[in-house]
C-alpha cells in the first residue's frame, strides 16, 4: 500500500493526502508541497501511514521539502497580506455595491495570487470587481462563493452546547444531515434548538442517529400490542436510551417499562 502523509493548510482545513517520497516527516512538521495552484506551505496533520489505493486520487502530488525558518518567515508575511487584501476587498464591495458578505482571504506561498472567499444569498456578478482588485492589489485575484456551513467552519465559535462548533474542531468534511435524524432521536424540531450557528441542521445529529435506529430496531414499534407486568397495552414511545417503552394501558393509564419486562403480543 502507499505510504502517505495528510497534510492541512488551515488549522481547521480539510486533509489532503500527499506523496512523502524519500522525505522524513513526521507529525506537526510543516511541509511545501505541490498542490494544483502550485507550491503551497501545510502542517502534517497526519503521519506517514498505508492507506489503500481506493482511497486515495491518484496520482498523489509529492511533498517538496520540509520548511526552512525563511518559508515560515515567507508564510506569515502572506497571512498579514492577505488581511490587508480583505479590508481592500470589504471596501471596493461597497464602492460596487454587491450583495456579497467576505470571510476570508489567503495568498498562495508564491505571492502570485490572492483567493477570497465570500458568502452570499444568490449568484453574483463579480468581473468588474477582480478587475478593480487585480488593478489595486497588483495580483491575480480569484473570488469563491461558499457556502453557511464552510463559513461556520471558517470562522469558528461556539456552538448550543457551549463547546467549540464540531466543524471548526474536528470535522473534516461535511455530510448529509436530515430531519428525520431529529425524529429518530425524539428530539424537538423546534428549529432554533436543531440548528448551529450556521443556520443549518446541527452536524452532531447525525453523531447518535445510528446508535439510535439500532437501539430502536431492538424494541417493540410504537402502536405494537405488548403484555406488561400491569397488563396489556399499545406502545406510545420508545425510549431508546434507557431501553425503555411507554406503554398505555387499559383504561388509558401511561406507564414506562423497562424493554425485559415487555413481550410484544402475537398478532
Amino acid at each position: 500500500m502507499p505510504v502517505v502523509v495528510g497534510v492541512r493548510f488551515k488549522e481547521r482545513g480539510k486533509i489532503y493526502y500527499f506523496d512523502p517520497g524519500d522525505i522524513r516527516v513526521n507529525q506537526d512538521d510543516r511541509v511545501l508541497v505541490e498542490t494544483v495552484r502550485g507550491i503551497e506551505l501545510g502542517f502534517v496533520a497526519l503521519g506517514p501511514k498505508d492507506v489503500p489505493p481506493e482511497r486515495l486520487v491518484l496520482p498523489l502530488k509529492k511533498v517538496i521539502r520540509l520548511a526552512t525558518p525563511e518559508d515560515l518567515v515567507t508564510h506569515e508575511a502572506n497571512r498579514k497580506k492577505a488581511l490587508d487584501a480583505m479590508e481592500t476587498a470589504r471596501a471596493k464591495i461597497a464602492d460596487h455595491g454587491l450583495e456579497m458578505r467576505l470571510v476570508d482571504a489567503e495568498f498562495t506561498f508564491d505571492g502570485s495570487r490572492v483567493v477570497l472567499y465570500f458568502t452570499a444569498d444568490g449568484r453574483i456578478d463579480f468581473r468588474e470587481l477582480v478587475k478593480d482588485l487585480a488593478s489595486t492589489l497588483r495580483t491575480r485575484v480569484e473570488l469563491r462563493q461558499i457556502g453557511v456551513r464552510d463559513q461556520a467552519k471558517l470562522t469558528g465559535g461556539i456552538g448550543p452546547c457551549g463547546r467549540p462548533l464540531c466543524c471548526a474542531s474536528f470535522l473534516n468534511d461535511f455530510l448529509p444531515v436530515s430531519i428525520k435524524m431529529a425524529k429518530e432521536q425524539n428530539l424537538s424540531l423546534n428549529p432554533t434548538k436543531i440548528s448551529g450557528t450556521c443556520g443549518r441542521l446541527l452536524c452532531c445529529l447525525r453523531f447518535e442517529c445510528e446508535h439510535y435506529e439500532d437501539a430502536k430496531s431492538t424494541l417493540p414499534p410504537v402502536g405494537a400490542k405488548v403484555i406488561t407486568p400491569e397488563g396489556e397495552g399499545k406502545v406510545v414511545a420508545q425510549n431508546a436510551l434507557k431501553s425503555s417503552l411507554s406503554v398505555e394501558l387499559e383504561g388509558g393509564k401511561v406507564q414506562e417499562f423497562p424493554a425485559e419486562e415487555v413481550e410484544e403480543k402475537k398478532a
